[in-house]
């Protein structure tokens, strides 16, 4: 008996048309990021460019990176980078704001 035989691990599979149905929904994003890119959206470029970059993301990442299927512990530490990463985000455009001089 070696130590391995104790730990019993599930693989969940995906079923391949997850991942065509993933494939195709990318694709469909990146022609509306271009698509969207042509067009004058004012001050929303931004947003909607951001958005579609964060669905991507996250498909990306729960789908083909697995986080979907993962145990909670993987799970928690990809929520823990993604909100250390926010709050990066959040010190950036504090120090930016904060700045007089780029807004007279």
């Amino acid at each position: 008996m070696s130590a391995n035989d104790n730990h019993h691990e599930e693989h969940h599979v995906v079923p391949l048309r997850h991942y065509f149905g993933v494939f195709f929904a990318l694709i469909a994003l990146t022609f509306a990021t271009v698509w969207t890119a042509k067009m004058d959206l004012g001050i929303f470029n931004t947003l909607v460019a951001l958005t579609i970059a964060t669905v991507k993301a996250l498909l990306v990442i729960l789908i083909f990176m697995h986080v979907k299927y993962s145990p909670k512990l993987v799970q928690t530490m990809v929520g823990a980078s993604v909100l250390w990463l926010l709050i990066m985000f959040l010190f950036t455009w504090s120090d930016f704001a904060t700045r007089g001089w780029l807004f007279h």
